[in-house]
């Protein structure tokens, strides 16, 4: 049966995977703008005043909130660190409590599935990690918990919420793999600090997957890690990216160079996290990307 979902965050890197992806299989896609709406399938919104017309969400089946600004866009100032966390929260729980006021006002039940991030773990070294462990204590984790916490009005009024805990996603094109897919072409990838630390790691094709699956079953409450089954080293996923792009992997990053290019973000990108999808998999949900090589080859390969 097909879905009507609404989008927020459709413009970027996963939010127009996801769109495409879902027409694809023939749902109707609403998306949520903050400008004006220019089209018919556009509904203008603002995240930042609270601002959402419930009227809008009418027929809408389910709404994927993957609204904010991007965390490694630039160097974590004291403003930009407040642009990060109020894109998230503003937007999360500005359509949480619409999703309230329309089971209140109607009855009718949204599903909500809303991004979210491993970062809510911190740095954890060789400590495996799955939705159960504890978070962290760093500016990233604390925000990630505020994040998921704006979810709560809709929770409380009984909406069923899912939480998609992201971890690095792979694509042949932008986001944050972008610069170590650039970087390796030039013959420059290889270990960032000691390089031994965990990195999560997920296909864009199953990030969209996971994110589908979990709108067709609104069964599946709480956080679900979106990272591949088989967790590996930054050292050894610059080595596979290299050998798909017949590259060496052998200039390191130490960590002050890294401090010096992004600033405070360096301590984010040589954080270890061992994340296991657990309740992904025991969802019944399968990857089709579930090996590194496999991974990198698809994102290498144009």
């Amino acid at each position: 049966m097909t879905k009507r979902v609404a989008v927020a965050g459709s413009s970027g890197l996963i939010g127009g995977a996801l769109r495409r992806h879902l027409e694809g299989r023939g749902d109707s896609v609403l998306r949520l703008v903050r400008r004006p709406a220019a089209a018919a399938d556009e509904v203008r919104w603002d995240p930042s005043a609270g601002h959402l017309p419930v009227e809008a969400l009418d027929g809408v089946d389910a709404v994927v909130n993957l609204a904010g600004v991007g965390i490694g866009d630039q160097r974590w100032t004291d403003a930009h660190k407040v642009a990060i966390e109020r894109s998230r929260v503003d937007s999360t729980l500005t359509i949480a409590k619409a999703l309230a006021e329309t089971k209140q006002r109607s009855g009718r039940s949204i599903r909500l599935v809303n991004a979210s991030a491993v970062g809510i773990y911190g740095d954890r070294g060789e400590e495996v990690l799955t939705e159960g462990s504890a978070s962290g204590t760093d500016f990233l984790a604390r925000l990630v918990v505020r994040w998921e916490a704006a979810t709560e009005p809709a929770a409380d009024a009984g909406v069923s919420v899912a939480l998609v805990r992201t971890g690095l996603v792979m694509a042949p094109h932008g986001g944050a793999f972008g610069p170590l897919l650039l970087l390796t072409k030039l013959g420059l990838g290889g270990p960032l600090g000691s390089g031994r630390q965990w990195w999560p790691w997920i296909t864009l094709v199953d990030e969209v997957r996971a994110i589908t699956h979990l709108v067709d079953h609104p069964e599946l409450t709480g956080p679900f890690n979106a990272a591949g089954p088989e967790p590996h080293r930054q050292r050894d996923i610059a080595a596979a990216l290299a050998r798909s792009l017949h590259r060496p992997a052998l200039v390191p990053a130490p960590r002050l160079a890294l401090r010096v290019v992004v600033g405070e973000f360096a301590d984010r990108i040589l954080d270890s996290q061992r994340v296991e999808p657990r309740r992904l998999l025991e969802s019944g949900f399968g990857f089709e990307h579930p090996t590194l090589e496999a991974a990198v080859r698809w994102a290498s390969a144009s």
